[in-house]
């Protein structure tokens, strides 16, 4: 597939996707605008072009999470951040490359980015993503609040599935005070997601 590779920065793409990070037509738009400029620089760069277009969805990939907390400058050049972070996946696929039992690319993936079915594989990937995010930021700040081993208590039982017999005895608690810490945690994690949602 032969993209456009128009040069303008579409401030009010930028803009809608910044609003809405699940909005299918507005990423149809970027990688219509956007894909091929991005796939020019990998094949610049020296990849062929099934690997150029791995990266070039490495970047989309990217770009689909940071895309949230993306603010335009006017003053600065879109362009140039896009192609710094392109360089950057780049650059890790070359690492990757260089190590031992790496894969080769897949021609047609970006134009499966096109069809319907593959959107929507996009969008739930980007949303696990986000909530992976939302998960980890929610995590982080439950665990400023918490005692250690109240921390330790719900990640030995929710993150590494020991009993509550077998994380007792590793943090000296009696079984019954391992479920209330981890019930506890589970409770804050929510109110937290729920708290980092609203913000967003």
């Amino acid at each position: 597939m032969n993209w456009p590779v128009n040069s303008h920065t579409r401030v009010t793409l930028l803009l809608r996707l910044r609003h809405d990070p699940a909005d299918a037509e507005a990423w149809a738009d970027f990688v219509d605008h956007y894909g091929g400029k991005i796939l020019g620089w990998c094949r610049a760069w020296g990849l062929q072009d099934a690997d150029a277009r791995d990266v070039t969805q490495d970047v989309l990939l990217r770009l689909a999470v940071r895309m949230r907390d993306f603010s335009y400058d006017p003053g600065r050049s879109f362009r140039a951040w896009l192609k710094t972070v392109a360089r950057h996946a780049w650059g890790a696929f070359a690492d990757a490359r260089r190590r031992p039992g790496a894969g080769s690319g897949d021609s047609g993936v970006l134009e499966q980015l096109h069809s319907v079915p593959a959107r929507d594989d996009l969008l739930r990937r980007l949303e696990g993503a986000f909530d992976r995010e939302l998960l980890e930021e929610a995590a982080r700040r439950v665990r400023l609040r918490v005692e250690p081993r109240t921390w330790e208590a719900f990640r030995l039982t929710a993150e590494e599935g020991l009993s509550g017999a077998e994380a007792s005895g590793r943090l000296g608690m009696r079984v019954s005070q391992v479920y209330v810490a981890k019930k506890r945690v589970q409770e804050m994690l929510r109110e937290e997601v729920r708290g980092l949602e609203q913000a967003e």
